[in-house]
């Protein structure tokens, strides 16, 4: 008997629906796998341009495979918002190294929800192994590479994550008008929820990318060093790190600028990675 007949009559339901799910699941995967052979594609400034097959045809398959997989699909349409959040953190996670397609590949498949969020991280090491491809006519060029794609990052943190606590603040209204008001439909419910769980997952995937990130530029300045070392270039490299990981602990500070006043006191932890909602019990038929 094949994989996908059922054992026992009684289970030969739950068994068809099973394979079934399992069948969709892997055509779906094949047939938006053949669509991402390249990465999204971009303008100037490596802006993204528009494309119907990234922009209409792998989300349409994303949402499919998001409903097999089990995970919250809103039908809601995008808040201002809700769109900015995710114009600002796809420059965030993409890999650093625009040429670097396999990496590429992996984020545009996790970004239009084919495969898991979490499934698009780029390796560390893969910085490195690009940078080090490249022709470039000095080698103190590299250096001054990472440095500004690190300048560069840290000067992207705080836009997104000013985004990011505006729609956080529009989504605990959400919750607060579901939980005080009758909701005509379980669709509405689901709806709702699922929005605000998609928003939180991007922020949580843009806070994983900056510290993969970080970590791709510092095994790419160790190598350099001992490839092609250059005193005068470490300094500046490692200020433009540090500076990159100063805006990302403040993004998760809840973005606030620390304390003006050079106090101790800690600073506030941001609900955007942490916790869920207001919760209730669904709506009953």
């Amino acid at each position: 008997m094949g994989k996908c007949e059922a054992v026992h009559s009684g289970s030969a339901q739950g068994g068809a629906q099973r394979c079934g799910r399992g069948l969709a699941l892997a055509a779906v995967l094949l047939a938006t796998a053949s669509l991402a052979a390249c990465v999204r594609p971009t303008g100037d400034f490596d802006r993204a341009r528009p494309s119907v097959i990234h922009d209409d045809l792998m989300p349409r398959a994303g949402n499919e495979a998001a409903r097999l997989r089990g995970d919250p699909v809103s039908k809601f349409n995008y808040t201002n918002d809700e769109k900015l959040l995710r114009n600002r953190g796809w420059t965030l996670i993409r890999p650093p190294w625009t040429k670097d397609w396999i990496g590429g590949t992996m984020v545009e498949l996790s970004r239009t929800r084919v495969l898991p969020e979490t499934e698009g991280r780029v390796p560390p090491d893969l910085y490195l192994i690009y940078l080090r491809s490249d022709k470039f006519r000095s080698s103190d060029a590299r250096y001054d590479k990472i440095a500004s794609d690190a300048s560069g990052d840290a000067e992207l943190v705080m836009p997104f994550c000013t985004v990011a606590v505006r729609v956080e603040k529009a989504d605990d209204e959400r919750l607060r008008v579901l939980g005080n008001k009758a909701v005509t439909t379980q669709e509405t419910y689901d709806g709702a929820k699922a929005r605000v769980w998609e928003n939180r997952v991007m922020t949580k995937w843009v806070a994983q990318a900056l510290r993969y990130r970080i970590i791709a530029y510092k095994k790419a300045l160790e190598g350099l060093e001992i490839e092609t070392p250059s005193r005068d270039r470490v300094w500046k490299v490692n200020n433009a790190i540090r500076e990159l990981e100063g805006q990302v602990k403040l993004a998760e500070a809840s973005c606030e600028r620390g304390n003006r006043y050079s106090s101790d006191a800690p600073a506030r932890k941001s609900r955007i990675y942490t916790g869920w909602g207001v919760e209730r019990a669904p709506v009953v038929k």
